[in-house]
């Protein structure tokens, strides 16, 4: 691995997630604190599509990053909208090509919302989950929404190498946080004022306990990030042998105070 950690990066670009991922990455690149470059930010859409994506779009755009584009929705409607699941590995050779001047050492999925089997077979790529190793598969609603209505003590996130299987790739780092300190407590009172299927259809998303979980993991994602992609330049993680997943947890709570 050079001294240079040399980037491609996949979004989605759907939300404050995602653009926050990137910012803190380009900030941490910025400050020296992480000795990388974003060689490519990758988006599964179009300038226009939506106004979160374009909100990242304009922040690739001001720090000069080479954006490379294909509509997936497009992609499938050009194709009579068959079956993404038709589609996927038609789709991936297509995003190679336009990749294939690009060198990098890591592809980072970051809210990238595609299964991408070629990809991860191309490109050594990791994800970032927000769910804790061997906990939920799938998206990040279901993973707050599973420790809500399970009633778990503690959350966090993995990155984890991405392969043909969803979620499930070798873990090589993660960090932790408890639900249930003092500040949590209030929320999971208030939480038992109703019952579960009124949580989910009723109040959902706008349930404080959500929100809490979900802010404190947004918080958390992106150091984790950060002190991974480092552990990685720094040789302290291997994608070539991974052995066991790193707790970052000390590291990353050093970001929030």
């Amino acid at each position: 691995m050079s001294k240079l950690l040399r980037l491609g990066w996949f979004t989605t670009a759907n939300g404050e997630g995602s653009y926050g991922l990137l910012y803190d990455t380009l900030e941490a690149i910025k400050s020296k604190k992480l000795i990388a470059k974003i060689e490519f930010v990758f988006v599964n859409r179009d300038f226009g599509q939506s106004n979160k994506t374009d909100h990242l779009f304009n922040l690739v755009k001001e720090n000069n990053i080479p954006l490379v584009t294909l509509s997936s929705r497009k992609f499938r409607k050009s194709r009579k909208n068959k079956p993404w699941k038709e589609l996927r590995e038609t789709y991936d050779i297509e995003v190679i090509k336009k990749l294939k001047k690009f060198n990098i050492d890591i592809a980072i999925h970051a809210g990238y919302m595609l299964i991408a089997p070629i990809l991860c077979s191309h490109f050594k790529t990791i994800n970032l989950h927000p769910a804790l190793p061997g906990e939920t598969i799938g998206i990040w609603q279901k993973a707050i929404w599973d420790v809500i209505l399970l009633g778990k003590s503690q959350t966090g996130a993995m990155i984890h190498l991405s392969t043909l299987d969803l979620d499930e790739g070798p873990v090589i780092s993660y960090c932790e946080f408890s639900v249930i300190k003092n500040d949590y407590f209030e929320l999971w009172e208030e939480k038992k004022l109703y019952k579960n299927e009124t949580i989910l259809s009723d109040i959902g998303e706008k349930l404080p306990l959500f929100q809490k979980i979900r802010s404190e993991s947004l918080l958390r994602e992106r150091p984790l990030m950060i002190e991974t992609l480092k552990a990685i330049q720094l040789g302290k993680i291997s994608i070539e042998n991974i052995d066991k997943p790193i707790n970052l947890t000390p590291l990353v709570e050093e970001y929030l105070y």
